[in-house]
């Protein structure tokens, strides 16, 4: 996409975010529930396929493209992109990076269009952080296998039309070389899905356990056809996930500094708003500091993905600061509101809940704090450190 074409698809979805998006946040976060017009509206301004190629029919964005957009999408609940993130993120891009031809044709149409919602099936009771300790077994018989097992927190499992699955092929091997990815259809029978779970914050994102009972796969479903490459597919389209999601701790960074900032030159105290205090002012510069580090680490990190340079590490960065930066933003930021930070008319007691998952999902703080230093050590051991 060129330059002026990008910017003009930044500016509309910044608009739409904020005109259209922003106001039913409220209405999100009591029903539980993204009113069913959305789905239809994002997938016309093509959000479901933002990194899928075009002739599949996606807008084939570059990631250092992707996060310009998300800067703008982290602004609102976090509730929204999730509805098709899966199809930006895992749910398309194992497919395309790994699948066969004849399954990138068969699904990434469906999953630009947001005709399907994909969903990614790693997670178990059992296996979290320790993602290549796997239990959910497949196990062949003929041309097909039979899976059982059960999947924990899946995003969309309620409204999911397929789901890539990690299952154990091989249990013989207890390591990451047994698992492999699968894709399964959500009609499949044998499979059920669990209740939505309660969560703390990112209400109208659903999550649900999803049970598989002697649930029946083709063997033709195996992301790239061979066994055993699952757990490599799910490791290669890590760094695209975790920046995607640094952008989106970004964009809500900037919203609750915007809060902030518009209650600090409303509220008044001691006579004056609470903005001309200095201690205020240094909450908010703080804030104003770390967001703007967070933005330039991920732009640094983006482009380089786009380039074709490896950047698990970079990656990592940015995952980890970020998440842990609007952490500290919405801490802040309800800070300046006081007590009215507490109640929940006001936006950021609302965000100070959503923005904890991010340093949960797609490896958590200290999953990065390992995969980075684990970085450290090998570049030292070769000789290329920064």
């Amino acid at each position: 996409m060129d330059q002026e074409t990008l910017e003009q698809t930044r500016q509309t979805l910044r608009r739409y975010v904020r005109e259209r998006l922003v106001p039913l946040e409220q209405q999100v976060a009591e029903e539980d529930r993204i009113p069913d017009e959305i789905r239809a509206e994002f997938a016309g301004m093509g959000l479901f396929g933002l990194s899928i190629p075009e002739e599949y029919g996606g807008l084939g964005l570059t990631l250092a493209e992707e996060v310009e957009l998300v800067f703008e999408l982290g602004w609102t609940s976090p509730a929204f992109r999730s509805m098709f993130g899966t199809n930006v993120g895992i749910g398309s891009q194992g497919i395309l990076i790994d699948g066969t031809p004849e399954q990138k044709q068969a699904w990434l149409p469906k999953l630009a269009s947001g005709e399907v919602i994909a969903s990614f099936a790693l997670t178990e009771p059992e296996a979290g952080s320790d993602a290549a300790s796997v239990r959910t077994r497949a196990e062949r018989q003929g041309d097909h296998y039979v899976i059982n097992g059960t999947k924990r927190f899946i995003t969309n499992a309620p409204h999911a039309g397929i789901f890539t699955l990690m299952a154990r092929t091989d249990p013989a091997n207890k390591g990451a070389g047994g698992v492999t990815a699968f894709i399964v259809e959500a009609n499949t029978p044998g499979i059920t899905i669990g209740r939505h779970d309660r969560k703390m914050g990112q209400r109208g994102s659903h999550t649900a356990d999803v049970i598989f009972d002697n649930a029946k796969v083709p063997a033709a479903n195996i992301i790239g056809g061979r066994e055993g490459q699952g757990f490599k597919t799910a490791m290669k389209v890590l760094d695209r996930g975790r920046l995607h999601i640094s952008a989106m701790c970004v964009g809500a960074a900037e919203r609750l500094i915007h809060e902030a900032v518009s209650y600090a030159r409303d509220r008044r105290q001691f006579g004056q708003p609470i903005a001309e205090f200095q201690l205020v002012q240094a909450m908010l510069a703080d804030c104003r500091a770390e967001a703007y580090a967070a933005r330039c680490m991920i732009r640094d990190a983006a482009r380089r993905y786009s380039a074709g340079e490896t950047v698990a590490m970079e990656a990592s960065c940015c995952k980890y600061f970020a998440s842990e930066m609007v952490g500290r933003v919405a801490d802040r930021a309800v800070q300046i509101h006081g007590g009215s930070g507490y109640i929940q008319d006001f936006a950021v007691e609302r965000f100070y809940r959503d923005v904890r998952l991010f340093r949960l999902y797609e490896g958590t703080s200290q999953i990065q704090q390992i995969v980075i230093a684990r970085q450290m050590l090998k570049q030292a051991e070769a000789g290329t450190e920064a």
